[in-house]
């Protein structure tokens, strides 16, 4: 599903919870695969091995190129969102700072509404 990150565990329990045999390595070689032909984005947070995909789709969208992530420093969500304000501090950083923003790899780090909830 678009604009949703999921992880290779993620992914074989999905297949294991319907009772198809998938190994890892072929969801590994797959996504690989997805992520040269443009079709899904490949993230790694820095300080961590583990990654999680996000499908994008056959064409990139100029909403796709704007596309921040938070991550919850409880649960390790990560978290898609486009947001106007963010938007605006980019375009600040840009012509007040020279300094431009890289979206792929911007991550903001904080905790998660469930996680604050479950406190």
């Amino acid at each position: 599903m678009q604009g949703q990150h999921v992880t290779v565990q993620e992914i074989r329990e999905y297949f294991k919870d319907r009772e198809i045999a998938v190994g890892t390595t072929t969801i590994y070689r797959q996504l690989e695969k997805m992520v040269k032909d443009g079709l899904v984005e490949k993230y790694v947070v820095e300080g961590t091995n583990s990654a999680c995909f996000e499908y994008i789709g056959e064409s990139e969208t100029s909403d796709y190129e704007s596309c921040y992530h938070c991550k919850c420093e409880k649960c390790g969500k990560l978290i898609h969102i486009q947001c106007d304000e963010i938007e605006c501090l980019s375009r600040h950083m840009t012509e007040h700072h020279d300094f431009q923003l890289d979206p792929k790899r911007t991550v903001f780090y904080g905790i998660c509404n469930e996680c604050r909830k479950n406190t």
